[in-house]
């Protein structure tokens, strides 16, 4: 039997972040029962099954290799069938995960990923575990790095699992897609139909990748690629506005100031590369 291990550390001051405050492995034989955790929680289970259950998402099975998340003071309960599962798991917080949660990165009524690439996630844990055991800030820092590496992982394989099952275009075609065409009128409705979808759907599933709707993320690519122009070529102002599709230069200096903070001669005059 796997001997259990556990580390557990006091985040510093100024990890406020991502800090990763406890980690671990074992072979699990013992429920959790209505248990309440101050912080975050992810639980590997790298072979075995069993079941998780939470308010906010009900009783789940699952079956290695698959993770889960728990989220600070709900209670949950979760528990390997008679012969046990091999897990490991790791404790955090900062101010972070309230990115993860609202970019429904990690969700409370989906808590379970399945895993098809077990290894790389399990090297994660696996660094994780080690910087925590250095036990320095440098070991600190690492280890919250190794865990946002954990959540960026675990999303894109539910989201390649959930396009697999239900043969779905892949998300980031679309969205290579979508940063190829910037500089054309976007007509999201057409564009959403070109790749068989809603454009509800469209954008929430964009948002999930990306971080931004599809309008967003293309002005977003519009304004980097205006800097580009910026600091690399002589075209005035009025042309620049006009190669990433926005005809009226006072509408593109007011939307590059308000993002920027700077006027786009300001930019101009910073970056230059010429």
């Amino acid at each position: 039997m796997r001997q259990a291990e556990a580390i557990y550390r006091t985040p510093l001051g100024a990890a406020g972040g991502l800090a990763v405050t406890g980690s671990g492995r074992q072979h699990a034989r013992h429920a959790v029962t209505d248990r309440k955790l101050p912080s975050f929680a992810v639980v590997l289970v790298e072979r075995g099954q069993g079941w998780l259950e939470t308010a906010a998402s009900g009783r789940l099975s699952l079956t290695g290799p698959a993770l889960f998340w728990l989220f600070p003071n709900r209670a949950h309960s979760y528990s390997p069938d008679e012969d046990g599962w091999d897990e490991r798991w790791a404790l955090f917080e900062g101010s972070f995960t309230r990115d993860f949660v609202r970019l429904r990165i990690i969700a409370e009524r989906h808590p379970v990923v399945a895993l098809h690439r077990l290894d790389d996630v399990a090297r994660l844990f696996g660094t994780l575990h080690a910087d925590l055991l250095d036990d320095t800030h440098l070991g600190q820092a690492s280890a919250a790095l190794m865990l946002h590496r954990i959540v960026i992982s675990a999303a894109r394989q539910a989201i390649g699992a959930a396009e697999r099952r239900q043969e779905r275009p892949d998300m980031a075609v679309i969205v290579e897609t979508l940063r190829r065409r910037a500089m054309q009128p976007l007509d999201l409705a057409a564009f959403a139909a070109e790749h068989q979808m809603s454009p509800a759907t469209l954008r929430r599933r964009f948002t999930l990748e990306t971080g931004l709707p599809p309008k967003a993320f293309q002005l977003r690519a519009r304004m980097d690629h205006a800097k580009q122009l910026l600091a690399t070529t002589d075209e005035k102002i009025e042309a620049v506005a006009a190669m990433i599709g926005l005809e009226d230069p006072f509408y593109f200096s007011r939307v590059f100031h308000e993002r920027e903070g700077c006027s786009p001669r300001e930019f101009r005059a910073r970056y230059r590369r010429m």
